[in-house]
């Protein structure tokens, strides 16, 4: 898996938070980028990746045509695309993270491409539809003759230790998932942007499928215990019970909330994802939780200051 100036790397879901990061760091290689983008995408950042010096091209993994033109004189594809973080209309799991996707690796396989990094996700012992979706895309890259690296990482400690899923020690609301003392390998989407660019651009992952755990891994309680001991307010956290997260499992009416739900109570149970894969294929040192809490705590006093200046 090799690229360089002259190469050309596909990249779908590049106007998400893991996209983006991915966006920048192929950039920082030389390499020529071509992102796949729908024309009602947020034009703030369809300039965003323009002014990264981005190919931007229309498309979407749900029209099969759009793709066999993206993929056309493409060396490397990488996918991050996924219907649970940002949805327009006609957008679902299934049709976006299973048959989208499964079109995306048809695609790149008829267009001669030469490898595709596919970041996934670390297996739960659940079954629901969006892991069955990446599963079912895991199989058709082994299957395929291209060469793969799947990346299958922990949670992301920017979204589940985010004020988005209630987790806030900052601002004093922290919500704990089952009874907080089991522990997960949290891991930053800037890793796994980095590991993702190095599978692209080195022959190390070809052909692998590679869980990735972050530094360390900590209990939500831990994590609040270091957000304190940096500088966060003390905070009284609220918890949401094992029981009531199997029943929003079991009661979910459609696959987005069935995955949410399905998500919460495998964090809530732990997730330990041996780190030594990602630490191999990540330069420098991995970001931890201490880290994260440092960076969202002086965020939030700059934005203080910055909310008394006249």
């Amino acid at each position: 898996m090799n690229t360089n100036a002259s190469s050309t790397v596909l990249l779908v879901g590049s106007t998400g938070l893991l996209g983006r990061e991915v966006a920048k760091r192929l950039r920082a290689t030389g390499s020529h980028v071509r992102a796949l983008v729908r024309e009602t995408a947020d034009p703030a950042k369809l300039d965003e990746l323009r002014d990264l010096g981005l190919e931007v091209v229309f498309g979407d993994l749900k029209n099969p045509n759009s793709l066999a033109a993206a993929c056309s004189a493409a060396s490397v594809v990488i996918s991050t695309a996924t219907a649970t973080t940002s949805r327009q209309a006609g957008d679902s799991i299934e049709s976006v993270d299973r048959h989208g996707t499964l079109a995306l690796v048809d695609a790149a396989s008829d267009a001669g491409v030469g490898s595709f990094v596919f970041v996934s996700m670390f297996a739960t012992p659940f079954d629901f539809e969006l892991q069955r979706a990446k599963r079912a895309v895991e199989q058709r890259l082994v299957n395929s003759k291209l060469d793969f690296s799947i990346l299958q990482p922990a949670k992301f400690m920017e979204v589940w230790l985010g004020k988005a899923l209630g987790f806030d020690p900052v601002g004093g609301a922290v919500q704990i998932l089952g009874d907080g003392n089991q522990a997960v390998s949290w891991i930053s989407y800037v890793d796994v942007a980095r590991i993702a660019v190095a599978c692209a651009t080195g022959g190390e992952a070809a052909r692998r499928v590679i869980p990735l755990g972050g530094p360390d891994a900590l209990t939500q309680l831990e994590v609040l215990q270091i957000f304190e001991e940096v500088g966060s307010p003390a905070a009284v956290p609220t918890f949401v019970s094992e029981v009531a997260l199997m029943s929003a499992l079991t009661s979910a009416n459609d696959s987005l909330a069935e995955a949410y739900a399905a998500l919460m109570l495998a964090g809530a149970r732990g997730e330990i994802v041996p780190s030594g894969d990602a630490a191999a294929l990540t330069p420098g040192r991995m970001i931890t939780v201490r880290d994260y809490a440092r960076t969202m705590i002086a965020m939030s006093q700059n934005s203080t200051k910055g909310s008394g200046d006249v």
